[in-house]
Order: C-alpha cells, then structure tokens, then sequence
C-alpha cells in the first residue's frame, strides 16, 4: 500500500500503529535514501561472518524485511529471530514469511527483555534512534554482552552534523529527496512534528564512540547518505 498517513493532520506523536505498519515497506523505501542498498550491504557483509545454524536478532524488526532477504541470500540454514513490540508490525511479517516460504522466529516483546544470548549477528535497522541516549548505551552493552566472541552487530541510523550550517544543508537535501519521491511539504511537516522527541540521532562519531565504550573491538562506517549511515561492529 502507498503511505498517505501523514496526508491528513496528525495531532499525535509518531508510533508504529495499525495505520503506519499498512504502509510501512513503501514508507521505508520512499522515505530512507538508498535503503535497498543498506539492506544489500548489512546482508553481504553478515553473509561474511555467518555459517550454518547461527543465530541471528533484529532488533525491530517491522515487517520482517531484511530477515527475509538475508534467508533468501544465503545458502545454509540459520536461526532467525525478529523482535519487535508493534503487534500490528509483527502480523505483516508473519504474512511476509509465510508468502515466502520462511522460518523466522517472531517475538513480540521489548528489546530490553530478550535473551540474545550466543547470538552470531545482531541487526539494527533504524531502531537505536527510538530509544532514549541512556537506555541506549544499555542496549548497546547489552548487545555486546549477547554476541559471541567475535560477532558483528550491523545497524542503522540518521545522523546529525556537528556544523550547524552543514547540518541544515543535510536536512534541506533529505528534504529534496522526499520530495522526489512524491510527499508533499504538508506530509513532510506532518511528519516532522510527529517525529519530534520521537526520534533522538546522534553524530556519526557519537556513534562510534558509543560501540566502542560498549566493548566493542572495531566500528566503522559501511555506508553512508548525506544524514543516513549503516555502522558494521566487531566484538
């Protein structure tokens, strides 16, 4: 379905209800700068590190997307795990695997209160953003902690610049594109307010420290679009 939910006056803030997990597939694809390839990156990279029976999370996982398309790249059975606390998100991705034909162990639960435990590969798509800075240094311990020696955590997140007048100039250019792709200034200001205290970014650099504090042997920076990147971190 096409995403027409912030074509109308939006009097709250943005949460993955019935109404946005409806549209969420053509959402993401029209409103993150090349997604498909930061899903093709974070697929080849894991696909790297990965051999058979390993475990794998996503955690908020949506519709189940990337999950999926990492089942159909790689050649050998792998235990795969989606969590998420949207129970409107998890039925679509029930639907998703079952059209495709694949096995994904979805859970609906808070992030905080899953066991990862000997995890090889944990994802992150867009999701870190949503929590807030303190629990979020918690999370990425946690993550950590979960992983076996040498896992990967792959994830993705807007960023902000630490310039104000590049940092602008990275907004106007997201802008740009969304409007490319067909939102209006009204969807896209909707959308913004909504967004507001919502969604927390931090600096590419804030980032990295962040994993590195975590424990984390390496991070660095596989992609990156104007104010979009996806990390890729070592344990």
């Amino acid at each position: 379905m096409t995403d027409k939910v912030f074509k109308k006056s939006i009097n709250k803030q943005f949460e993955f209800d019935e109404e946005v997990a409806s549209v969420f597939d053509d959402m993401l694809n029209r409103s993150v700068p090349y997604y498909k390839e930061m899903q093709r990156l974070t697929i080849n990279f894991a696909l790297n590190f990965l051999e058979e029976n390993d475990k794998v999370f996503d955690l908020g996982c949506s519709t189940a997307s990337t999950l999926i398309e990492l089942n159909k790249s790689c050649k050998f059975n792998l235990d795969l795990n989606g969590i998420d606390n949207s129970p409107a998100m998890l039925k679509r991705a029930l639907s998703k695997c079952k059209a495709f034909g694949v096995d994904i162990n979805l859970i609906e639960k808070d992030i905080f209160d899953c066991d990862m435990t000997n995890a090889k590969l944990i994802i992150s798509n867009y999701t870190l953003q949503f929590i807030r800075p303190l629990q979020r240094e918690k999370l990425i311990k946690k993550i950590n902690e979960s992983l076996n020696d040498k896992g990967i955590f792959i994830f993705s997140e807007k960023v902000i610049s630490n310039n104000n007048i590049l940092n602008k100039q990275c907004i106007d250019e997201y802008y740009s594109f969304k409007k490319e792709q067909g939102y209006s200034e009204f969807e896209i200001s909707q959308k913004r307010e909504a967004l507001e205290n919502v969604l927390i970014p931090y600096t590419e650099e804030e980032n990295i420290k962040m994993i590195k504090d975590a424990g984390f042997s390496h991070c660095e920076t596989l992609f990156k679009w104007v104010n979009f990147a996806t990390f890729i971190a070592i344990k």
